[in-house]
């Protein structure tokens, strides 16, 4: 199994996608990187972890903040990441963190109410 970082954070219908990919798999850990108003209002499972950061920053302030918060979790060599919610400033520091962990990525997403990954190389040059 795998943990699953993604940002909570603003998009419309981006909490319902999130919920949906939370709960269509079996995961180790889930990790949010969320605002104060999604700790507040997110409805957490018990394998959920939700990180408070002040996402009004840049990203590379962000980025490391997030590499502050992960550093000592055991999250193995690889994670999946989901960019459902949040905005292009988040998701280049959340994508940053993780490539400055080391860590693979495999990108995630919902289709069809079931979990999918997003095929990073798929080379058919015919």
């Amino acid at each position: 199994m795998t943990t699953l970082l993604a940002m909570l954070s603003s998009g419309k219908g981006s909490w319902a996608k999130l919920y949906g990919i939370i709960s269509g798999e079996q995961w180790d850990k889930v990790i949010l990187i969320t605002n104060a108003f999604g700790v507040e209002k997110f409805q957490k499972a018990d394998n959920v972890e939700l990180i408070q950061l002040n996402l009004d920053q840049s990203p590379d302030i962000i980025s490391d903040q997030i590499v502050a918060a992960l550093h000592d979790k055991k999250l193995g060599s690889e994670v999946a990441i989901n960019l459902s919610s949040g905005t292009g400033d988040e998701h280049m520091a959340l994508l940053s963190s993780s490539l400055k962990l080391g860590l693979g990525i495999r990108m995630v997403f919902l289709k069809n109410n079931k979990v999918e990954e997003l095929k990073l190389f798929n080379f058919n040059f015919e």
